[in-house]
């Protein structure tokens, strides 16, 4: 597969997560990582798996944050994948995506492998 649409699969990822998190959808959150990855979600903590991460999703939805928005974006070929940085903003809150891993899962999809991202701030 070219590096081209590899990125463009990564692109696509981060498009069906947002889309799940702007639909309330948790779960379509939590597919969007590999069964194994890591999320560092600064300041709450470290969650493992989709599981977890689905659960940490769903508690933020479930407090009502929605419409999240990316700028900044800047995406970078890393070993395995692509690595994206940006900014967000949602209904409630703000902050930066340090550093989420794209790869390209078994089934063809981009998922995230490691996630870091962090919330600066209340809106």
């Amino acid at each position: 597969m070219s590096t081209a649409n590899e990125l463009a699969l990564c692109k696509e990822g981060i498009s069906a997560w947002q889309q799940a998190f702007n639909n309330q959808d948790a779960e379509g959150c939590a597919a969007q990582y590999t069964q194994d990855s890591v999320m560092e979600a600064r300041p709450f903590g470290l969650f493992n798996g989709r599981s977890e991460i689905q659960a940490f999703w769903q508690g933020i939805i479930d407090q009502g944050f929605a419409e999240v928005e990316y700028s900044d974006v800047k995406w970078v070929e890393a070993e395995g994948g692509y690595l994206l940085s940006s900014r967000w903003t949602m209904n409630k809150a703000f902050g930066v995506v340090h550093r989420e891993l794209w790869v390209i899962d078994r089934d063809g999809k981009a998922r995230l492998a490691d996630d870091l991202f962090e919330v600066q701030g209340e809106r």
